[in-house]
C-alpha cells in the first residue's frame, strides 16, 4: 500500500465469560524481574505461576503480586478480567510496568475485556490508590455506562499505546501527574473525563471519537487545575470538542485539531449551538492557554468560547483575549485533498513543538517527519504537525546533477573489468554517495541509459537493488544497434541492478541526470508544447540542422508557462532527425562545457526519441551534436523544476499497466479490454489504478508496427498535441520514458501512423500533492 498515514482500525473480539479466581496477596509468588501473562498455553493463577513457562492466565493474578521495578508482560490474546484493579505501587525509581503486545489489527495485541461477563459488568480498568504505575499496549472494553480506565486518586500514572473501546476515560478523586498518551479512545461521551481536583493530568496526542448518540463530548476538564490537553485529534460530531469548566485553572490547550461536524452528509449540525469546538469557563481562564490548535468551522458552531463570549475567527479571539495567535479556524480535510488546485493541509508542520505534554510520536507510533513542500512554521524544529496522526504519505523532491557518467562497461566505470554483461546477467550499480548524490536518503535515480554492442535480440530491466526483477523493460533492441532511453528507477541499499534480457553480451552505460531525497526541486508537470525544433523555425532563428560538432542554445524559461526565474531542470522529450552520419546528442546546462556524456545515440538516417531532464543554467539549456555530420533537434516540454508547488515523486514497482498483445484488465466484458493493437489513426485511453496523481512516469514501449510513424502521449480526453513521444519505423521495437499529466485517472496514446501498433506501458512513479 503506497499510503502509509492509513491507520488500522483495532477490533475487539468479545468472547465467553471467564471467571477470575479471589486472588490474594500471598496467592502466588512472583518471578524476579517479569512476570508473564499468558492464556493461550498451560497456565495457572495458582502459587509458582508467573514465569514463562507457567505464566499466568488473568492479568488480574499478577497485579495482585507484582512489586516495584516489575514489569508485567501479557501475552497476544484475550483477557476476560470483569474489572481489573491496580493498587499495588511502584516508586519513582522502579515503577511497575504492565506491557502488551503491541495493538496493530483486529486479530494482533493484548485485549482486555471488562465488558465479557454480563452478569458481573465491569470496568476495563481500574487504577485504585496505586502510584508510579506505566501501563502499555493495550486494547481496554468496558460495559455500558462503565469506564474504559478509570483512575481514582492515582499519582504518576502513565498510560500509553492504549485502545480504549466503548466507553470513556476518567481521571478523578484528586489525582496527580497522570498522563493518557499515544492512544486511541472511542465510546460515549465525554470521551475524556477530568475532575475531582485532579491536578496536572497530561491528555497527549489521541485520537478521540465518539460513536455514542447519546454525548460525544469529545474532552470535558472540571475543576482541574493543570491540565495539558495537547496534540489530540478530537471528533466529536455535533457536541463540544474541548471544555475546560471549574476551576481548571493553569491549563495548556494547544496542537490539537478539533472537528466538531457531522459524521455523515451535509457537515452542519442540527444544533450548532452545541458544537463549540473549544471552550474555555469564565473560571478557568486565569493562567491558561490556548493556542496551535485548529478548529473546523463546518459544523455551523462557534469555534470558540472564551470567558462567556463567543468567537468565530482566530483574528477576533486574539483580539478579544490576547489568546490564539497561531489558531486556525479552517476544514481539516485538507489533509487529504490531493487533487491539482489543493495545497497540503495548515496542520502540516505548524505545531508548537516546545508545548508541555509532547510525546516522541503519533498516536500510531510514527515519528515526526518534515513534508518537503511545506514550510516549517512551527516552533522547535517546526516539523511536528497539529492533532494527533504525523503525515506522512508524501514523496521525494528532485535534485537535477550531472549529466555524469556512472556506468560505462566498455571502459572499466561502475564495475570492475571491461567485460560486457553476460546473456541473461544482472550488474548491480552503486549510486549513492557519488557524483554528488547523497550517502543515504536517496529513493530514486534518473539516469540517461543506452545499451551498446548487443549480440542478440533483447531488452534491458533497471529495477531496485536485492528485490525480485519486475516484468517490465527499459530497453529494447535488436542485434548490433545502440539504443538509449531515460530511466527513474527506486534505490534500494544506495544501488540499482540491470538485467540483461538477451542470450547474448551487451554493454550498458548510464550517464546520472538527478536523484530523489527529501530536498530539491518540484516538478511541475506541463501539457506537451514544442520548444524546439530546427525544421521548422522553432526556438531557433533559422531552419537550418546543428552543424557537425555544433551547438544549439534553447531559452526553457519565460515560455510555455515556465516561469522566468527559479527554474532548476526541464525535462524535454528531445528527437533528432535526419542525421547525416552516425553519432550522439548530449544535452546539457547552458554555459559549460559539454560533459563526456549522452542522451541520445543514432546510426546515419534514423529518427531517434529519448526523454531529457536536464539542469537550467542562466534560463537555457544546450544540445550538442557529437557527430561529422548534421542533424535536427526537436524538444517537446514535459515539465519543469522548481522550488514552487506542492507535487511530490514517489517511486513505485515498476509494474506493467497495459500491454496491448494479451487481455488487459479484471473480470470480464467490460471491465477487459482484448487483446490487439492500438489502430491506425486511433486512440488508446490508459486507466492507471494510482492514488490521485498530477503527473505520472512512465516507459512506453512500441512494438509490432505496420509503417512508419510516432505516437502522442498526452492528458486524457483533451487536443492531441502537436508533439511526438516516440519516433518508429516499420517493424521497430523502441521504448522511451515519458512523463505526463493525468486527467480524471487516465493517459492518452494516439498512434500517428497509418497502421495498427501494439504498446506495453510500465509505471515507474507518480507525483501527487
Amino acid at each position: 500500500m503506497i499510503n502509509r498515514r492509513i491507520a488500522a482500525a483495532v477490533g475487539v473480539l468479545v468472547l465467553g465469560s471467564v471467571a477470575v479466581p479471589a486472588i490474594g496477596a500471598g496467592a502466588a509468588s512472583a518471578a524476579a524481574g517479569t512476570l508473564y501473562v499468558n492464556n493461550t498455553v498451560s497456565c495457572s493463577d495458582g502459587a509458582g505461576a508467573g514465569t514463562q513457562a507457567l505464566p499466568f492466565c488473568h492479568v488480574a493474578a499478577a497485579a495482585a503480586v507484582v512489586n516495584p521495578g516489575q514489569t508485567v508482560q501479557i501475552a497476544d490474546g484475550d483477557y476476560n478480567e470483569t474489572g481489573l484493579t491496580l493498587t499495588r505501587s511502584g516508586t519513582a525509581a522502579a515503577p511497575i510496568t504492565f506491557r502488551g503486545a503491541p495493538v496493530e489489527n483486529s486479530i494482533g495485541g493484548s485485549r482486555i475485556h471488562g465488558d465479557s461477563d454480563s452478569a458481573h459488568p465491569g470496568n476495563g480498568l481500574v487504577v485504585a490508590g496505586a502510584e508510579h504505575v506505566v501501563v502499555e499496549n493495550l486494547a481496554v472494553t468496558a460495559s455500558y455506562g462503565k469506564k474504559a480506565l478509570l483512575v481514582d486518586h492515582g499519582n504518576d500514572v502513565r498510560f500509553r499505546g492504549i485502545n480504549f473501546w466503548g466507553a470513556n476515560v476518567q481521571v478523578t478523586n484528586g489525582s496527580t501527574d497522570v498522563t493518557v498518551a499515544g492512544s486511541r479512545l472511542e465510546g460515549k461521551g465525554p470521551l475524556v473525563l477530568v475532575d475531582g481536583g485532579s491536578r496536572n493530568t497530561v491528555v497527549s496526542t489521541n485520537v478521540v471519537t465518539g460513536n455514542n448518540v447519546d454525548d460525544m463530548t469529545g474532552v470535558q476538564v472540571t475543576d482541574a487545575p493543570g491540565t495539558v490537553v495537547v496534540s489530540n485529534t478530537v471528533r466529536s460530531f455535533c457536541f463540544p470538542g474541548i471544555v475546560l469548566g471549574g476551576a481548571s485553572t493553569g491549563a495548556t490547550i494547544e496542537n490539537n485539531v478539533v472537528e466538531t461536524q457531522t459524521s455523515y452528509g451535509p457537515p452542519a449540525c442540527a444544533t450548532p449551538a452545541r458544537a463549540t469546538g473549544i471552550t474555555v469557563a469564565a473560571t478557568a481562564t486565569s493562567g491558561t492557554k490556548l493556542d496551535y490548535n485548529l478548529v473546523s468551522p463546518l459544523s455551523g458552531g462557534t469555534a470558540y468560547n472564551w470567558g462567556g463570549a463567543a468567537y468565530t475567527t482566530q483574528s477576533a479571539l486574539t483580539a478579544g483575549t490576547g489568546q490564539g495567535a497561531h489558531e486556525i479556524v479552517a476544514d481539516s480535510d485538507w489533509l487529504w485533498q490531493r487533487e491539482p488546485g489543493h495545497r497540503p493541509s495548515p496542520i502540516i508542520d505548524s505545531a508548537d513543538e516546545n508545548a508541555p505534554g509532547m510525546i516522541d510520536s503519533d498516536a500510531y507510533g510514527w515519528p515526526a517527519v518534515d513534508h518537503p513542500t511545506v514550510p516549517n512554521t512551527g516552533t522547535g524544529r517546526g516539523i511536528r504537525d497539529r492533532g494527533a496522526q504525523e503525515y506522512q504519505d508524501f514523496g521525494s523532491l528532485f535534485t537535477p546533477a550531472g549529466p555524469t557518467r556512472l556506468l560505462d562497461t566498455r571502459a572499466h566505470i561502475g564495475v570492475g573489468s571491461t567485460t560486457p554483461v553476460a546473456a541473461w546477467g544482472t550488474v548491480t550499480l552503486p549510486v549513492t554517495g557519488i557524483a554528488g548524490v547523497p550517502a543515504s536518503g536517496v529513493t530514486a535515480v534518473t539516469l540517461n541509459v543506452t545499451v551498446t554492442d548487443p549480440r542478440q535480440d533483447g531488452h534491458l530491466t533497471v529495477y531496485p537493488h536485492g528485490g525480485d526483477r519486475p516484468n517490465s523493460s527499459n530497453l529494447n533492441w535488436t542485434a548490433g544497434k545502440t539504443i538509449p532511453n531515460l530511466v527513474t528507477v527506486p534505490v534500494v541499499d544506495g544501488k540499482v541492478s540491470f538485467y540483461n534480457a538477451s542470450g547474448g553480451t551487451v554493454h550498458v552505460i548510464a550517464d546520472l541526470a538527478g536523484y530523489y531525497s527529501g530536498k530539491g526541486s518540484v516538478l511541475t508537470s506541463t501539457s506537451p508544447t514544442r520548444l524546439l525544433d530546427t525544421r521548422a523555425h522553432i526556438g531557433v532563428g533559422t531552419t537550418t540542422p546543428v552543424a557537425a560538432w555544433g551547438t544549439v542554445t534553447l531559452p526553457v524559461t519565460g515560455i510555455a508557462g515556465v516561469p522566468a526565474s527559479g527554474v532548476t531542470a526541464v525535462t524535454l522529450n528531445v528527437t533528432v532527425t535526419d542525421p547525416r552520419e552516425e553519432g550522439h546528442l548530449t544535452v546539457y546546462p547552458h554555459g559549460g562545457a559539454a560533459p563526456n556524456a549522452s542522451n541520445l545515440n543514432w546510426p546515419a538516417g534514423k529518427t531517434i526519441p529519448n526523454l531529457v531532464t536536464v539542469p537550467v543554467v542562466d534560463g537555457k539549456v544546450s544540445f550538442y551534436n557529437a557527430s561529422g555530420g548534421t542533424v535536427h533537434v526537436i524538444a517537446d516540454l514535459a515539465g519543469y523544476y522548481s522550488a514552487n508547488g506542492y507535487e511530490t515523486y514517489r517511486p513505485v514497482g515498476p509494474w506493467r499497466v497495459m500491454d496491448t498483445r494479451e487481455n488487459w484488465g479484471a473480470g470480464s466484458g467490460t471491465n477487459v479490454r482484448k487483446a490487439g493493437p492500438v489502430p491506425a489513426r486511433g486512440t488508446l485511453d490508459v486507466y492507471l489504478d494510482m492514488p490521485v496523481t498530477d503527473s505520472v512516469t512512465l516507459n512506453v514501449t512500441v512494438t509490432e508496427p505496420g509503417t512508419d510513424g510516432h505516437l502522442t502521449v498526452y492528458p486524457s480526453g483533451g487536443t492531441v498535441p502537436n508533439v511526438s513521444n516516440l519516433n518508429w519505423v516499420k517493424g521497430e521495437t523502441i521504448p522511451n520514458q515519458v512523463v505526463v499529466k493525468v486527467k480524471d485517472g487516465k493517459v492518452s496514446f494516439y498512434n500517428a501512423s497509418d497502421a495498427p501498433v501494439h504498446l506495453v506501458v510500465d509505471a515507474f512513479g507518480y507525483n501527487s500533492r
